[in-house]
């Protein structure tokens, strides 16, 4: 049945579609990352977030080695099939960088600033 799911999906020339991790009661987007067939079907079976790494070229199991894992809580894509949002219960920061999420950059009239910092006992390389 989840192979079904995950054949629905309009997968880029790589085949990788972009899935967008959201926090379910609060709204937050934690990050942006990438999944293919294999990381839909594992997120569909256990309910544990997993994407592909486009660097180590391997399913990357969120949280696998941090602790910081995202439990799916409901799996949407888009109109054009093409983007994935998943609503997640997140444990502990999101980034890798230790911050809550990915989106710590702001840019206001032409300058970047630094819009949380991170909880330096999570920061996981």
């Amino acid at each position: 049945m989840n192979a079904d799911i995950a054949k629905l999906i309009n997968y880029n020339e790589a085949g990788l579609v972009p899935a967008i991790a959201q926090q379910y009661d609060t709204g937050e987007v934690l990050m942006l990352a990438w999944m293919n067939s294999d990381a839909i079907q594992e997120t569909l079976e256990t309910n544990q977030v997993c994407y592909w790494s486009r660097s180590r070229k391997k399913l990357w199991r969120k949280g696998e080695t941090s602790g910081n894992c995202q439990k799916l809580i409901e799996f949407r894509f888009d109109c054009d099939d093409d983007t994935i949002l998943m609503f997640v219960d997140q444990t502990g920061p999101a980034c890798h960088t230790g911050r809550p999420n990915c989106f710590y950059h702001s840019v206001q009239d032409g300058q970047v600033s630094v819009i949380s910092e991170p909880l330096k006992e999570n920061i996981q390389s």
